[in-house]
């Protein structure tokens, strides 16, 4: 059954050192402020998977708490480059990082192995891509039945999966709705989660399209108000386009981000961790 506590003590209990951690959300529900909390808690060796790595996974890897991505898709949505990322790529800085690359496709049924408990899941994809040369973990396989040639991929299970939703009740069930990615999906995998939510409620009405992850298959959750921010909640608050243009320039030299850094996540941000 969930509990409900803060995000400082929801990073701090389930977050540890070389950790694989997956933080899910497609351009929606981004838990932005669980990865801010993750990088004031000066969390290290951490192996991120995300199918689109946006500012957040950014702001994690110039912070110094990233060793490996696993990854189908980086930039900074309708922007451009991911500046840290690219720095930590080409010129080890905070520190080398080393990169896994796959297709959305690929990930979205590594995330359903592991929820799935299976080992490993069969698409027919990367056909006709160079990602099988430069990812050991993609393979051929053929079909026992047709002969036709496959691919599968190792199922993924991450130690931890955070992801925001839009409410939880007291008992911990979580409610979200719109756009949702492969949220389900990687907190099913997982061996430990976090979900933050906008609010918690006593009772959770009906949303059209929307799906409950029910308290028995949540870890913590915590009640972070904006918690996804810059991206957007559904029926909260919209996507604050501004900042996706302004962490362009942020984040392309090291200085402005390491000012940045210290201003808007040391500093600013530590009500956050505390009134959570």
């Amino acid at each position: 059954m969930a509990r409900i506590v803060s995000l400082r003590e929801g990073v701090a209990e389930l977050v540890g050192d070389g950790d694989l951690v997956a933080m899910e959300g497609f351009t929606h529900l981004i838990p932005v402020a669980a990865g801010h909390e993750i990088i004031r808690q000066g969390r290290r060796d951490l192996t991120l998977a995300r199918m689109t790595p946006d500012i957040i996974y950014d702001q994690l890897i110039g912070a110094g708490c990233v060793r490996k991505l696993i990854f189908s898709w980086g930039g900074n949505p309708g922007v451009g480059s991911l500046h840290r990322f690219r720095d930590a790529v080409e010129n080890s800085w905070p520190r080398p990082l080393e990169i896994e690359e796959h297709s959305h496709a690929g990930m979205a049924n590594r995330y359903v192995a592991g929820a799935s408990g299976l080992p490993f899941a069969v698409l027919r994809g990367y056909v006709g891509t160079d990602l099988p040369e430069h990812t050991p973990n993609i393979k051929p396989i053929r079909c026992p039945f047709t002969e036709e040639q496959l691919t599968a991929v190792p199922a993924l299970n991450p130690d931890v999966a955070i992801v925001h939703a839009q409410r939880a009740d007291r008992a911990g069930n979580v409610q979200m709705w719109g756009i949702t990615g492969v949220q389900k999906e990687a907190v099913l995998a997982a061996r430990r989660s976090l979900v933050t939510v906008e609010e918690v409620v006593d009772e959770l009405e009906p949303k059209p399209g929307g799906m409950v992850l029910p308290t028995w298959a949540v870890g913590l959750v915590a009640e972070v108000p904006g918690g996804a921010r810059p991206s957007y909640a559904q029926g909260y608050y919209e996507r604050v386009n501004d900042d996706y243009q302004e962490w362009d320039s942020i984040s392309r030299e090291r200085e402005s981000f390491e000012r940045w850094l210290a201003e808007q996540v040391f500093t600013a941000g530590e009500q956050v961790g505390s009134a959570s």
